[in-house]
Formats: C-alpha cells, sequence, structure tokens
C-alpha cells in the first residue's frame, strides 16, 4: 500500500466513523423518546431504557454502515476535491480507477467490521433487549429461539412454533406441572384461535396424561383454553429476522420448509443480509463520480444532501422491491440482490464518464 492509498483509506474511514456515530445517536435519541412512552410501566425505568439503547445499538449501527460510508466518503472526497488534493493525484499520475480501489479498500474494511458486528453482536444483543424489555415490562415471557416462543403461566409451559398475521396461533405445546414439578400433562395443538378476553379455542389437540404408571393419551377434536396470553404481546415478541444471525436465519429457513410453513420473509432477510456488505461497496462507488465529475466548490452542505438523497432513495426502493417480491412470491435472491446490482451499473457507468 502506498502513501496515497493509505492517506486515502484512511480518510475515508475516518469520515464514515464520525457519520455512524453520528446517525447512531440521532437514531438512538429518536429510539430514546419512543421508549419513553413506556416509562414507568412494571419496572421499566431510565436504567432499563439505557440498557435498552445499548443492546439495540448494535443493530442499529449494522444496518447504518452502507448510509455512513455514503456520506463518509462524499464529505472526505468532497473535501479533497475542493482542496484540490485529487487534481494533485491525479497530475502525479494516480488514475480514477486507482482513487476507486483506495476507496474500494476502505469498504472492504467497512464491511468487515459491519459482519462482525451483524453475525456474532447484533443478535445476541437484540434478543436481550427484548428479553429485558418485556421482563421489565412484568409480562409472563421466558425466551425466544429459532423453534419459536416460550412463556410461562403459573405452572404451565407453552412453546407456540407460529403466530399468523391475524393473532392466531400455530403449533401450541403446553407443558403442565405438578407440585413437585414433575410433568403432569402434555398438551399439543395445531391452532389457537383467539375467541375473546383470556379466551382461545384449541383444535386438534392430542393430550398425554402422565404418571408413574402409565402414559394416557386422547385427541380432542377443540376444546376452549383460558389463557392469559394476549395477541398483541405476541406479535411484540415473535421470532424476528433482526434477531438472528445468518446461520441462524438458514437454520429457521430449513425449520420453517421442513414444517411446510411460510419462509419467504425470512428468506428476503437471509439474502439481505447477505448483499449488505456488498452495499457498502455500491455507496462508496456511488460517491466516486458526484465528487470527481463535479465541479470543485460545491458546499459540504450540498453533498451531504446529495448522499441523505441517494441513501433515502436506494433504501424505499430497496423496501419496495422486497415487498413485491414478498406479495408476488418472487425469487428472494434474486429480488435482494436487484437494486444493488442496478445501482453498482450505474454507478460503474458514471465512474468510466469521469475517467
Amino acid at each position: 500500500m502506498n502513501v496515497l492509498t493509505g492517506y486515502i483509506v484512511k480518510e475515508v474511514l475516518k469520515g464514515s466513523l464520525i457519520a455512524l456515530v453520528l446517525l447512531l445517536t440521532l437514531f438512538n435519541l429518536f429510539t430514546f423518546t419512543d421508549e419513553l412512552k413506556s416509562l414507568g410501566k412494571g419496572s421499566y425505568g431510565l436504567q432499563e431504557i439505557f440498557k435498552y439503547l445499548a443492546l439495540t445499538s448494535p443493530r442499529v449501527l449494522y444496518e447504518l454502515v452502507p448510509s455512513s460510508a455514503l456520506l463518509g466518503s462524499l464529505f472526505v472526497l468532497g473535501a479533497m476535491g475542493n482542496n484540490r488534493e485529487l487534481i494533485a493525484m491525479r497530475a502525479s499520475g494516480v488514475s480514477v480507477l486507482g482513487i476507486v480501489r483506495s476507496v474500494m479498500l476502505a469498504g472492504a474494511i467497512l464491511a468487515v467490521f459491519a459482519v462482525a458486528v451483524g453475525e456474532f453482536i447484533a443478535p445476541t444483543a437484540e434478543r436481550n433487549a427484548r428479553i429485558l424489555k418485556m421482563s421489565a415490562l412484568d409480562r409472563d415471557f421466558i425466551a425466544q429461539s429459532r423453534y419459536g416462543l416460550w412463556l410461562r403461566e403459573g405452572s404451565k409451559f407453552i412453546n407456540v412454533r407460529e403466530i399468523k398475521d391475524d393473532g392466531n396461533l400455530s403449533e401450541i405445546y403446553i407443558y403442565d406441572l405438578d407440585d413437585r414439578n414433575f410433568l403432569h400433562t402434555a398438551t399439543s395443538a395445531s391452532k389457537a384461535l383467539f375467541q375473546q378476553d383470556k379466551q382461545w379455542l384449541l383444535k386438534n389437540i392430542e393430550q398425554s396424561s402422565i404418571s408413574t404408571e402409565q402414559v394416557e393419551t386422547e385427541q380432542i377434536e377443540s376444546r376452549p383454553w383460558k389463557s392469559s396470553i394476549d395477541p398483541k404481546l405476541l406479535n411484540v415478541v415473535v421470532v424476528k429476522p433482526e434477531n438472528l444471525s445468518l446461520y441462524d436465519l438458514a437454520l429457521y429457513i430449513d425449520f420453517l420448509k421442513d414444517n411446510k410453513q411460510k419462509s419467504e420473509t425470512f428468506e428476503l432477510a437471509f439474502w439481505g443480509r447477505v448483499v449488505n456488505p456488498f452495499v457498502i461497496f455500491v455507496m462508496l462507488l456511488v460517491a466516486t463520480p458526484f465528487v470527481i465529475g463535479v465541479r470543485r466548490g460545491v458546499s459540504t452542505g450540498s453533498r451531504m444532501m446529495i448522499g441523505i438523497i441517494i441513501g433515502m432513495s436506494f433504501n424505499i426502493i430497496d423496501k419496495i422491491t422486497g415487498h413485491v417480491s414478498l406479495i408476488y412470491h418472487l425469487n428472494p435472491a434474486f429480488m435482494s440482490v436487484l437494486p444493488s446490482a442496478v445501482v453498482f451499473s450505474l454507478a460503474l457507468y458514471a465512474v468510466r464518464k469521469v475517467r
């Protein structure tokens, strides 16, 4: 790595990290404002709110890295352009492609950083954040995993494998313990339909009564089930893609397919997670022609506005593409790659035009 390459890499990294800190602070301020609405409920106080913000920050940071790379590179390269540093570099024999390679090297470092945070820190921290919040709000919430949601009601432990959009449940397992904490009754039901306050209707029930002498099993078509489980609570704590690492997403997708359940949302999240590091390179490549191809003297505010418009437009198009994929059952891998591929092609064409 020569001196100019090292200088560009260092400056792009510095600008991207400053933009990342500023964006993360801004997002956490918005989150803090929202969390204040729950202040005082149960044991959810300011200390819990700050812990919640700390635990959700890794996921937010991971999602903000591409936008930060775009804003940071626009700011840094723009300053170099205004100070005629880029002209001096090109006069000394550094080509546009050489500058792009240096910027991409900084992108590789950012991508490694993002993957490390997104795969090894963010999923666990996000799950712990949700557990912290629900526990502080005095919910009967235990844990969630890629195999569903676990709750406790008195002596009963309840496992819910799937939560429908309408709040009804599929694949419910209820384990009832006796006074000695021995398993007394094990019940499974294919569906649980919410009727009214604390009232559910279990369908296709298989109940096993367990004693030291024998196990008796009976099949029941349907029966009422009284439970304090709230469908709104279940929608809050259901397993979500952001709570899972790339490896866990792959396992969960296999689990859903094996059980003939819909997996498109998680497949889209999986491929989005795969593509996200490459979005960093796309954003950095987008920034280059806007700096090299635009006249000197453009203000920092103008460059930031360009970056914000590009970043917001890309995110909106990416979200729309994802929803279109889910609605029309299109290939998740292709639809996840499509926005980045189109923007990358346009940015590459623009770089070639300014050479």
